[in-house]
């Protein structure tokens, strides 16, 4: 079984490989996640999500560091939106059993919004 780092690092390669089965193989079931611009409950919300959402403001994230503390990983890193300075991003995941089953994001969207 994946470690909660080696988990979470995959998640982030999926994103920049944009591989959906990927992105699926890192996360729980019944996955919960929160951030700044919306929710989603279940691991097919998530994946619908990103591949609606993020994936098309950002076509490059850029991971900054990881940090560890046993089932949790923080993330920092940053969006690339098109035509836009980088935004800084947290990323809280929780792993069990080698699987994400939450996410906690935060960062300032006024600048993603001000483009809507």
């Amino acid at each position: 079984m994946k470690s909660p780092v080696e988990v979470v690092k995959a998640y982030f390669d999926a994103w920049g490989l944009k591989d959906e089965s990927l992105l699926r193989s890192t996360l729980a079931p019944d996955v919960s996640f929160v951030g700044a611009l919306g929710t989603a409950e279940g691991a097919e919300a998530c994946v619908k999500g990103l591949l609606n959402g993020m994936w098309k403001v950002s076509p490059q994230v850029t991971v900054l560091h990881r940090f560890v503390d046993g089932d949790e990983v923080l993330t920092w890193f940053e969006i690339h939106p098109s035509e836009q300075a980088p935004v800084p991003v947290a990323n809280w995941s929780h792993v069990e059993n080698g699987r994400i089953t939450r996410i906690r994001v935060t960062f300032d969207p006024r600048s993603l919004l001000e483009k809507r």
